[in-house]
């Protein structure tokens, strides 16, 4: 009766990765017991204050997700593959920002750089690790509820000093159109938070005040009404638009119902994030498949 249960269970896991891209093949070095996103006794409780700041907030900061040296050895990756991968958005029909633009960046040659392949790189198990790490997976329980999957392929996004940021996207209530967004929800029923999209953004290199980079509207996941034109492209109604402070190891978590973007990067070294998206078990905002297992470049949109 074990086995017959193990191979239902492995049967179930490759059906699940099937549905996601994601080869079976990139988890066999992962612990059966670490497979089940609704499996127990692998994590804590989120605390009231972060349920309460996302709800408030439409986002949290989880600090120290990873150490110094799991950081280390990310970014070593990142940049032993940096070169074969990146993509830059140089041009103009795939440009994040209006021209001329607050978000537009300083420097017009230079744009968001994105690189995939991340679940594949050998030579760290880091980025694997967040889709299920034991200090992430209680506010995956929480916020999307047990059985949750993966969406999206995950990538890194990079910045250089001056690159151009990310005009603002998303919203529950469209920020641009005004329209709902019900793939990209965020809701809270007696106690119970839910996102039809959630966002999960591992911090590679410091973000301090004034830095650039990932921004968001505060409480935007609960707006009724579409933004104004000249706040979207951050040019307008700037004090609104806050870039949260991060340090290198830490994860902000975010709903794709709040309002986000990315500010133009102000340092003298590259912006670094990792990021993922999930989204409960019944619900699928990325539905495209990769042939002959390919987790790549997905070339996506979205991200801050």
């Amino acid at each position: 009766l074990t086995k017959i249960l193990y191979l239902l269970m492995l049967s179930a896991v490759s059906g699940l990765l099937s549905r996601t891209s994601v080869p079976l093949r990139l988890v066999s070095r992962v612990s059966t017991s670490r497979l089940f996103s609704s499996s127990g006794g692998i994590m804590d409780q989120v605390s009231e204050s972060q349920r309460y700041l996302m709800d408030l907030n439409g986002y949290v900061v989880v600090k120290n997700v990873f150490t110094k040296d799991e950081i280390a050895e990310m970014n070593k990756v990142v940049t032993d593959n940096f070169e074969k991968v990146a993509h830059e958005r140089l041009d103009p029909s795939i440009r994040n920002t209006k021209s001329g633009s607050a978000m537009s960046g300083s420097n017009p040659n230079r744009g968001r750089i994105d690189l995939g392949h991340i679940l594949s790189w050998k030579d760290t198990p880091h980025f694997r690790n967040v889709l299920d790490h034991p200090k992430l997976v209680p506010y995956y329980h929480d916020f999307l509820g047990k059985g949750y999957r993966m969406d999206h392929m995950p990538f890194i996004i990079a910045q250089e000093k001056g690159s151009e940021g990310f005009s603002l996207h998303g919203g529950t209530i469209d920020v641009s159109s005004g329209e709902y967004n019900h793939f990209l929800a965020y809701s809270c029923n007696q106690g119970t938070i839910r996102n039809s999209l959630m966002a999960v953004s591992v911090v590679l290199a410091d973000q301090p005040a004034g830095a650039g980079g990932f921004c968001i509207v505060r409480g935007s996941h609960k707006s009724n009404f579409k933004a104004p034109a000249a706040m979207i492209t951050g040019d307008e109604h700037k004090e609104y638009i806050y870039q949260p402070e991060t340090e290198a190891g830490d994860v902000v978590i975010f709903s794709e119902g709040t309002v986000h973007g990315a500010l133009p990067w102000e340092m003298d070294y590259q912006r670094r994030v990792a990021l993922y998206r999930f989204a409960p078990a019944t619900c699928c905002y990325g539905r495209s498949y990769m042939e002959d297992g390919d987790i790549g470049w997905g070339g996506g949109g979205g991200g801050g």
